[in-house]
């Protein structure tokens, strides 16, 4: 059976059984796709562990517009894509070589950036508070490190999600996973602040103020988007002094750091975060071995000498 077929029907027990997202599927295909331009449109029995392995060679060759070379977590996420392809493939009884036998490349784990307390509150004090657009960034902020909000999750709230007197909401995350999210007195105060500030009755909660277009052809207030939430972040941090690359992950990181150095456990913290897998969450443990190594130095009993 040819590839391109099977890759189609996969693609929609994707969306349709799996409930996965068009961001998801987006990306599946064009993972997919890539392994189409190198070998064309071939059997899926073609696939065998020679054709991956020259196909890794191309991937590990093939550029981007900002390097010339696939990052190997790039890489990693064709091969991931593949690997949920032949699983396909098994529980449609279709012949194919299986997944198991697709080994991801080893990474390097990123160095996590977080900000210290001194840090977030440098950030905190840089919005104009007396601009409307410097009250939204100073919401944004604060609801960012006090959430643990993913970028994506926080534009995408309107003002009926988030309830400012229980201090807590859902949120729908990645693969379709709703988990809930908890705000500290201070973030809920400031997102009420910004709230009675505002003038108009538009539905999302973070709209746009700078620019010629503010609302689209129906009338309605345009939502702010990721990328500009991202500037309003650096942007912020810049102007505290903070040399280091900030972005709302940034402050994703830190709102996980902040809870582990407090003593949470890890498990309540992967959901939080709304990690699926607990490994993903471990990347913060480094972080706090220092502040372990205090706890050991402080509490634990030396013998005498």
């Amino acid at each position: 059976m040819l590839f391109a077929k099977i890759k189609t029907d996969f693609l929609e027990y994707m969306e349709i059984e799996q409930n996965r997202s068009q961001k998801t599927i987006q990306n599946y295909d064009h993972y997919l796709t890539r392994l189409v331009d190198f070998a064309g449109d071939i059997e899926v029995l073609d696939i065998d562990a020679e054709l991956i392995r020259k196909w890794r060679l191309w991937l590990n060759r093939l550029g981007t517009n900002n390097s010339d070379e696939l990052s190997k977590t790039t890489q990693n996420y064709h091969l991931i894509a593949l690997r949920s392809f032949l699983k396909y493939c098994a529980k449609r009884d279709i012949p194919a070589l299986t997944a198991d036998k697709i080994e991801l490349a080893r990474t390097v784990r990123k160095q996590v950036t977080f900000l210290n307390e001194d840090e977030l509150k440098r950030v905190f004090e840089q919005p104009n508070l007396s601009s409307l657009g410097g009250c939204r960034d100073r919401a944004i902020l604060e609801l960012l490190f006090s959430s643990g909000l993913r970028v994506s999750e926080l534009v995408g709230l309107d003002r009926d999600h988030v309830n400012l007197k229980r201090k807590e909401f859902m949120v729908r995350g990645k693969g379709q996973k709703d988990r809930p999210i908890f705000i500290s007195e201070q973030a809920a105060l400031w997102v009420e602040h910004y709230l009675n500030k505002r003038d108009d009755t538009a539905r999302p909660l973070f709209i746009r103020y700078n620019g010629t277009k503010k609302v689209d052809l129906s009338g309605n207030f345009h939502r702010l988007t990721a990328r500009s939430v991202q500037r309003i972040v650096a942007r912020n941090a810049l102007l505290a002094g903070i040399t280091k690359h900030v972005s709302p992950h940034t402050l994703r990181h830190s709102f996980a750091t902040d809870l582990l150095m407090n003593g949470a456990d890890i498990r309540s913290v992967q959901a939080m975060l709304g990690h699926s897998n607990i490994a993903t969450t471990q990347i913060y443990t480094h972080v706090t071995d220092p502040h372990l190594k205090s706890v050991h130095e402080k509490y634990h009993r030396h013998a005498e000498a």
